[in-house]
This record gives structure tokens, sequence and C-alpha cells, in this order.
């Protein structure tokens, strides 16, 4: 998508006027692509990933089609620094209303060569580090506020994923947790996609 057009989404524009996403991993790829649309439809994004610069460059494209987003560099799997970046997040927002739970990594490998460093590199990343987003936004703001929507971005993981174990095993245990998250945290929605 050039820079300086306005993303075209399916649904009504405004939907999201007045309301604010947080979106994981929006420096790159689905993350980069849901803080388009969120921003494009009226919400104010928020977006988290390890590296200033590329959530800068899509802070910028969002700006130059007259949206709003801003970048917080945050190492997800750092339980002090998640909850460090959703009170700024708050501190700069006023609110809530969303968490795309999408930041995630993985390399391909068979099971007998992948190392417990490895294993646990994927895992942290793409299950920890999403349940503390999570957990973090329900307890600093959802959970008092009554409402709010929580979107975990999982894969198809069904008939398990040869030669990506370590992200096939986290994105199962995230269904998991989005399920007992749903059952403990109503009335705040909490799906997986």
């Amino acid at each position: 998508m050039p820079s300086a057009q306005r993303y075209d989404s399916i649904f009504r524009p405004g939907l999201f006027a007045g309301r604010v996403a947080i979106v994981t991993g929006g420096g790159s790829g689905i993350g980069r692509c849901t803080a388009h649309e969120l921003a494009a439809l009226g919400a104010r994004v928020a977006l988290v990933g390890r590296k200033i610069e590329k959530l800068q460059a899509v802070s910028n494209e969002i700006a130059q089609v007259g949206g709003m987003a801003k970048g917080y560099a945050c190492d997800i799997r750092e339980e002090d620094r998640v909850r460090e970046t959703i009170a700024a997040i708050l501190a700069d927002f006023g609110r809530i209303d969303a968490l795309v739970n999408n930041a995630g990594g993985q390399f391909a490998s068979r099971l007998e060569n992948i190392s417990a460093k490895g294993w646990d590199t994927v895992v942290r990343n793409n299950l920890t580090g999403g349940f503390l987003v999570a957990r973090e936004c329900y307890t600093q703001y959802m959970k008092a506020s009554g409402e709010g929507a929580i979107v975990n971005i999982i894969a198809d993981m069904w008939q398990g994923l040869p030669t990506m174990a370590p992200p096939g095993a986290a994105r199962a245990g995230m269904l998991t947790f989005t399920e007992t998250a749903a059952s403990e945290w109503a009335p705040v929605r909490v799906n997986a996609v």
C-alpha cells in the first residue's frame, strides 16, 4: 500500500471514531495493515513493537492520510516493560478500547533440531508476551471500564505445524488463553482469529 493512499475498508467510515486501539507487531505485516484499517475507520492507534523506527514509519504513513498513530518500543516478553508501556499508552490516550494481539515470531526447524533457547524465545513471544499485554490492558483499564475487546491472532495449527512446532504450540496455547480470558474477563470480549 503506497503511504499516500488512504486505506480502503469495507466497513463504514467512522466505525471506530473516538476509540483507541493497540496493535502489537504494528510495524509490519498483518499488524501494519490492521493499524491502517483501524485508523482509516477513525481509531487512534497505539503501535507496539521492538523497533521504534518501523513503528514511526507506520505512524507517518497513517498521519499522511489523516489518521493518528503513535509508536511504543517494547519487547512484549518483558513483564515490567509491558506494564510501563500500557501505562504510557493510557497516559497518552486516556483509554484502551481494543487490543489486537498480533506480535509474533517464528523460524522453521524440525523438532529434533530446536534448542530449548529457540523454543522458549518463540513461546515467550507468541504466547507469554500476548498474555502479558492482554493482562495489562485488562487490569489497567478494561476491568474498571467494564468494556473492551481483545483479539488474539493465532494460526491454523489444528493438524500440527511441521517444521514450525514452537509457534504452533504457542498459538494453540493462545487459543486456550483466549477461551479462559473470555470466561473470566466478561463483559470484555476476548476472541481469537
